[in-house]
């Protein structure tokens, strides 16, 4: 399906491949893994014809069909199922074509063509897809426009599965998807008959769903047959065994380099030293095995604190003068605690986190927290406020404001940031550094405490490890939202699940969850199938008695629409102002003061859209 031989590519300089062959049958399911910034989503962009290779062939099978998720999120007024539909652009063309031929064969040869591609079955199995993904039956009916980015890139990804290329391109496809939607994409792409290239730094869905890992590596690529576990056993022991080979070589180069610096000059000997000077010149060097440095993570021992540090007794909580998201809280959390919250976006996952964080007061019961609770907050939105023109050390500088500078680096270096690293701005940080900045800065004053929401997004697999490790020394409380399930299969050992306006303890596992979810789809797919269904009466009846029982919500509703306009106009404004060359030219101040505007803005936008999203969860499960 995709042969790639001697690939050469450089980009401002860099060379990001060099000599780099590949070969992936037909059929064959491959994870592409490598650190950050090695080049795997430019590896990607070569495959789809984007960039142009310097160097080599890069060919794709003739007539294959190419798969990749739409860079931009689909917007506007249509609707999500017909957006998924619209991916598949042969059965588009055929439906155009059958309203208006005239040609009675031609109309034959259609319909023969679309029952072939199963073009009756197409709707529900873009609707089973867009479900999979979170999208239930009232929404995948709302225009694509209605949803923020994050949900428009999930529809971008329901068309691209949708469509059934012959060679899927997917690059980190769980970044915008909650665990649950992880969870079954990984369970789709498993039984996914198509050739399949994924980069993903989600160890349990490379585990899951390929055969095979292709390593890049020092501008290479090679190629491990099994999954990531087998992956990291081949390479550790071929690293080993390198490292063996090459001490041998070395030893043997230095026994020979004895013998010639001894007997060179003496006439016996003379010949025999030459020959070992021949020997020494063709010897073929081991290389030692360089592996980069991962960044290391080391969270700060807290004090003890007597339990319970944290205990409500029927608390509720919500957004400004909307209906509460969760109420009826009934939690306790001890200093030993390691908890992962589950649930379905929208549920209020982010919004217990937040209670936890003293983001948000208890609108209702008794929330007890002992004064000398310290709490450290991660959420991957943070990063839209750091101060861009700001080193790392500043930013934790003004934290630690009393601190000694050399106490000020050392904590930065337990998240990475050492030497000549601490001192580089955050607006030229990557992702994943910024992400370790935000861990050094809430683990400031060793907080009995860590609330994590998403925080593995733009940490690459080794990352990803060096932090479940840090976790699991830490000896505080641990509260984490993540859609990586190999985090909280190693870091968790209780599930508190997040549902129905509330949350309580989830008796099982990720497996237990992961059968409870299909149980409910299955149940959900065959009450679609019952043939019986209400009269027109009985349906205007139950519409009337639902309208009349949730004004409220749909006011609160429509409150966070109407905000949610204001603010994406007025984000639209800075990103204007932004683009516009003079405003860099002008006061770093002023440039810096629209910077952290549009931070708050986005924070808002993102706090807003979950509130409405809340809000439309409640009123299509009742309103209750």
């Amino acid at each position: 399906m995709l042969r790639i031989d001697d690939l050469v590519f450089r980009i401002a300089g860099r060379v990001l491949f060099e000599r780099a062959s590949l070969v992936v049958p037909a059929g064959h399911k491959v994870g592409l893994v490598g650190r950050n910034g090695s080049g795997k989503t430019t590896l990607l962009r070569l495959i789809a014809g984007e960039a142009q290779a310097d160097g080599g062939v890069i060919q794709v099978a003739k007539g294959a069909r190419l798969g990749r998720v739409a860079q931009e999120a689909p917007g506007g007024p249509r609707n999500l199922l017909d957006t998924v539909l619209e991916a598949d652009g042969e059965r588009l063309a055929l439906l155009a074509e059958a309203e208006t031929s005239t040609d009675g064969g031609r109309l034959a040869e259609i319909h023969e063509r679309l029952n072939d591609i199963g073009s009756h079955a197409a709707p529900a199995r873009a609707s089973s897809i867009l479900a999979g993904l979170g999208f239930d039956e009232a929404a995948q009916g709302r225009p694509c426009g209605e949803f923020s980015g994050g949900w428009r890139m999930r529809v971008a990804l329901a068309a691209a599965l949708f469509s059934r290329p012959d060679l899927l391109l997917l690059d980190e496809p769980t970044n915008h998807l909650d665990l649950e939607a992880a969870m079954w994409l990984a369970n789709h792409l498993a039984g996914w008959s198509g050739t399949l290239i994924v980069i993903s730094h989600d160890r349990r869905m490379l585990n899951r769903v390929v055969e095979g890992i292709v390593h890049l590596h020092q501008r290479r690529l090679t190629r491990y047959a099994g999954n990531y576990d087998r992956f990291e056993r081949t390479r550790r022991e071929r690293q080993q065994r390198e490292t063996r080979l090459h001490a041998r070589q070395q030893a043997e180069r230095r026994r020979i380099a004895a013998f010639v610096e001894r007997f060179r000059y003496k006439a016996t000997k003379a010949r025999q030293a030459q020959s070992r000077i021949k020997m020494l010149a063709r010897m073929e060097p081991i290389a030692t095995v360089i592996e980069e440095r991962t960044p290391s993570f080391a969270f700060p021992a807290p004090a003890p604190l007597p339990p319970p540090i944290v205990a409500m007794e029927g608390v509720a909580v919500g957004y400004g003068e909307n209906p509460p998201v969760l109420s009826d809280l009934n939690l306790r959390i001890d200093m030993d605690d390691r908890i992962a919250l589950i649930g379905a976006n929208g549920n209020g996952k982010s919004t217990l986190i937040k209670l936890l964080a003293g983001r948000l007061a208890p609108r209702a019961g008794r929330l007890h927290r002992p004064g000398a609770l310290r709490c450290g907050y991660f959420a991957q939105h943070q990063a839209d406020e750091l101060d861009p023109g700001a080193t790392a050390f500043e930013h934790l500088a003004r934290i630690m404001d009393q601190a000694a500078p050399a106490k000020v680096r050392a904590h930065l270096g337990r998240f990475g940031f050492a030497g000549d690293k601490a001192d580089v701005v955050a607006n030229e940080l990557s992702g994943g550094e910024k992400s370790r900045l935000l861990f050094a800065l809430m683990s400031v004053g060793s907080p009995h405490i860590v609330l994590l929401d998403e925080p593995t997004n733009h940490l690459d697999v080794d990352a990803r490890e060096a932090l479940v490790q840090a976790l699991n020394e830490y000896g505080g409380a641990l509260i984490v939202v993540s859609h990586d399930a190999h985090l909280i299969d190693f870091v968790c050992d209780r599930l508190w699940l997040v549902a129905e306006g509330t949350c309580a303890p989830f008796e099982g596992d990720l497996e237990d969850y992961r059968k409870l979810l299909e149980d409910q789809r299955r149940q959900v797919r065959r009450n679609d199938r019952q043939p019986a269904r209400p009269g027109r009466k009985d349906l205007r009846r139950a519409r009337a008695a639902a309208r009349a029982g949730t004004a409220t919500l749909r006011k609160a509703a429509r409150d966070a629409e109407k905000r949610l306009e204001s603010l994406n106009a007025r984000k639209r404004d800075l990103e204007a102002r932004l683009a516009d060359p003079e405003v860099y030219g002008g006061p770093t101040a002023r440039l810096m003061e629209l910077q952290i505007e549009l931070a708050q803005i986005k924070s808002a936008i993102a706090e807003t859209e979950q509130a409405w999203l809340e809000a439309h969860d409640t009123l299509e499960t009742g309103g209750s």
